[in-house]
């Protein structure tokens, strides 16, 4: 009998092992159904059975389910044999009460991403990946013309967002504005110096990290906005290899900020923070 893809309102299909199991581990989200593939008799895949003790354990329904309708339920992504209806995730707020002063560090180094208009969901996955594994502190999007936390974004980024708070900001440039106040330097990233002007650019390599810092990464396109530009004390570059060839001169979005992100971060390990 097929199986009935009417969902709870609202909900959404997560697929793939590592965004499930996470969304079952923090529970962070309100969980509805897992959904396992159907296994041959003597077959047995160890991480499913886990799976569907966690769910129990969670209070939450399993269901084992031919392929063919776990593919329709992942519309037809990548799923290695698991689905899990939840609740959507969305960007936390980020009210001014919530926002840790630099002196609050207790002496550690501080580093926040922002991220200004990434639209791809593979693209902010993989962002969000890096991030969590390069130890940055906290993540803050702009809200407008960016990707919402979507299953596309939690598998592309291992799970990452599961476990990972991802703020929103509908005002990112008042919120660099107000964090240069307090004393963090608000950094900015390009790929071509040129196309900067008013700003000192160095490359990454020559950057010191010697105090708390907002690392500004722009959207896949167009890079930083002027107005974000303007808000920055520094633009750091990725010099290249070698001479480019006219319309391969840039990388990706996701592959430069996990670049940018670990010449810095590598800093920290030096200091012995």
């Amino acid at each position: 009998r097929p199986l009935s893809l009417e969902r709870s309102q609202g909900s959404e299909i997560l697929f793939g092992v590592a965004p499930c199991w996470l969304a079952l581990a923090r529970a962070r989200r309100a969980l509805f159904r897992l959904f396992l593939k159907e296994q041959a008799a003597g077959s047995s895949r160890p991480v499913l059975a886990e799976l569907a003790l966690q769910a129990a354990a969670r209070g939450v329904p399993v269901l084992r389910v031919p392929a063919r309708e776990l593919g329709a339920l992942s519309r037809g992504r990548p799923n290695q044999g698991v689905c899990l209806e939840a609740a959507p995730l969305a960007f936390r707020s980020l009210p001014d009460s919530e926002e840790p002063r630099p002196g609050g560090g207790q002496g550690r180094q501080l580093l926040w991403l922002a991220l200004e208009h990434i639209q791809d969901p593979m693209n902010l996955g993989a962002v969000l990946r890096s991030a969590y594994f390069l130890g940055v502190d906290r993540v803050v999007a702009s809200r407008s013309n960016s990707c919402p936390l979507t299953p596309t974004v939690s598998k592309a980024s291992a799970g990452a967002m599961e476990v990972f708070d991802v703020y929103g900001t509908d005002d990112l440039q008042g919120f660099l504005k107000a964090k240069s106040a307090e004393g963090w330097e608000v950094v900015g990233t390009v790929s071509r110096p040129e196309d900067v002007e008013d700003v000192p650019v160095i490359s990454c390599s020559e950057f010191q990290w010697d105090k708390p810092i907002i690392v500004v990464i722009g959207s896949e396109g167009e890079g930083l906005s002027p107005q974000t530009q303007q808000q920055c004390q520094l633009m750091l570059t990725i010099p290249p290899g070698r001479e480019l060839h006219p319309g391969i001169d840039s990388l990706n979005v996701s592959v430069a900020t996990g670049i940018l992100l670990h010449s810095i971060c590598s800093q920290k390990r030096r200091h012995g923070d």
